[in-house]
């Protein structure tokens, strides 16, 4: 075995097992894990594979990719919790794979070792290869794209760069437009700075974005063929356009954001870039790049300041950003293989201990998952029973408990909730009640916030109900039909 297979081979290994441990042990959380998980097993259950769904309802939230890897998890595996986890670490391990292969390619082997491990224990990389959402996925498509553009910019093998736009159909399907247009303009943005627009002319256009269409298209045509304008406005209006122009969580827009997330999310090694700022202030001199440093500076800052230019600000949008800026790291730290070699192996083991000290009881939590509250009604609910969620509307409810949940409000208020196409409330697709309306002809299970426990002393008369369980952030009551 050469040295290439014995390192893809630990490093696969070693992914494995960082990223799949104690997964079966961590609960799915709120809010975004249960949306993806419940939307897979609703489209695993309806055997439609093409129209994500949630709560019986169309669902246009993401394309369906994701969803896919869901349900073969849980063809293969059943549904649980580490099925769910299961593509997330897989798609993290093929991260490490194509950083190693790609740094080794453009620098050497000990580069590519060292860029491989400082990913797979930057914290951020660490956490969302144990999460139930997207990013890893568009993390390999997406590196992929650029990786192919680069080795075939570089080495004038032009049909690579089919693979790029082939990469860029899968992105498109798994995270949306982004899979194609944050790629392209990193391209753009790389070329101009090289003033080599030219290369345009060679790289395919025609060919490549029929390929591309033809990867990426046949989902959405499907898509638009049987669901018609709603689905262009509600994905493509409320969940691609609205994302950029108006925040979905205003206090997070703030200029520094993706900064505070590349200190957090790169620990421990984000240490590395005020250093290397440090030692050219020191020499006085302003750096020359070469021109795969400058590619690998141009891709880590255009996801950073793109990203930071547009209205919703998530923790994970700058993921794909992380793939240069560790290969730039080991470049730093070239000099430095043994603290890197410690710093990797002390980080698996910290990850090991924060996996079953943090992880485990955090997310068994009932602050971000109703695991624990599913178990008290879910072997006691019949047919007619009916369960409701007031104060706090957790999908996990429904995902454990197998079981519809409906969302409890004032019925003058509902109106206002209600999805509309031009807001933040286009995602709430669950099913209401008003309170006013609450059967009494039928069993009810109502989930309680714990901080809304006063406000249900006035709106309910709590000597109707018995408390089953409670917990230090919810509680179950049941009332019997009269």
């Amino acid at each position: 075995m050469d040295t290439t297979k014995k390192d893809i081979s630990l490093i696969v290994l070693v992914g494995l097992v960082l990223f799949w441990l104690g997964n079966w042990a961590i609960a799915i959380t709120d809010p975004v894990e249960s949306n993806y998980t419940l939307t897979a097993l609703e489209m695993l259950r309806s055997g439609d594979y093409v129209s994500p769904r949630i709560y019986g309802n169309y669902w246009y939230d993401k394309p369906a990719f994701f969803y896919w890897e869901l349900i073969a998890a849980y063809k293969l595996f059943g549904v649980n919790e580490f099925a769910s986890r299961l593509f997330p670490g897989i798609f993290g391990v093929i991260g490490l794979v194509i950083t190693y292969l790609f740094t080794k390619k453009i620098y050497d082997r000990k580069t590519g070792l060292m860029a491989a491990g400082i990913l797979g224990t930057c914290f951020e990389y660490w956490l969302l290869s144990k999460t139930i959402i997207t990013d890893l996925t568009l993390f390999v498509f997406f590196g992929g794209v650029l990786i192919t553009f680069y080795l075939s910019y570089s080495t004038k093998k032009r049909n690579y760069y089919y693979l790029s736009y082939f990469l860029a159909g899968l992105a498109t399907l798994d995270k949306g437009p982004i899979g194609l247009l944050m790629p392209g303009f990193i391209i753009l943005v790389y070329l101009a700075i090289r003033r080599d627009l030219k290369e345009f002319l060679h790289m395919k256009l025609l060919t490549g974005l029929v390929l591309y269409v033809l990867t990426a298209g046949s989902w959405y045509y499907a898509m638009y063929t049987i669901h018609g304008m709603d689905f262009l406005e509600n994905f493509l209006g409320v969940h691609n356009f609205l994302r950029a122009t108006q925040s979905e969580h205003p206090q997070w827009d703030v200029w520094w954001y993706y900064t505070m997330i590349f200190f957090a999310g790169c620990l421990p090694w984000c240490w590395t870039l005020p250093a290397a700022i440090i030692k050219y202030i020191k020499r006085r001199e302003m750096p020359v790049f070469d021109q795969t440093t400058t590619f690998l500076l141009t891709w880590a800052l255009v996801v950073n300041i793109a990203f930071q230019c547009m209205a919703t600000k998530y923790t994970t949008y700058t993921l794909p950003g992380l793939l240069p800026i560790a290969i730039l790291m080991a470049r730093y730290l070239y000099d430095r293989e043994k603290l890197v070699k410690i710093t990797v192996g002390v980080m698996l083991a910290v990850y090991a201990v924060l996996t079953f000290t943090l992880a485990v009881p955090a997310c068994s939590n009932e602050g971000y998952s109703s695991k624990n509250v599913a178990a008290v009604y879910k072997d006691r609910v019949k047919d007619n029973d009916l369960v409701v969620s007031y104060g706090d509307y957790k999908t996990s409810a429904v995902f454990y408990g197998d079981k519809m949940v409906y969302r409890l409000e004032h019925g003058d208020q509902i109106a206002d909730m209600l999805p509309d196409g031009k807001s933040w409330n286009a995602k709430n697709v669950m099913p209401f009640m008003a309170l006013e309306e609450l059967p009494t002809d039928r069993d009810v299970y109502l989930i309680l916030n714990n901080r809304k426990f006063d406000v249900f002393e006035k709106d309910f008369n709590v000597a109707e109900w018995e408390l089953l369980e409670g917990f230090k952030n919810a509680r179950v009551y049941y009332r019997k039909a009269k």
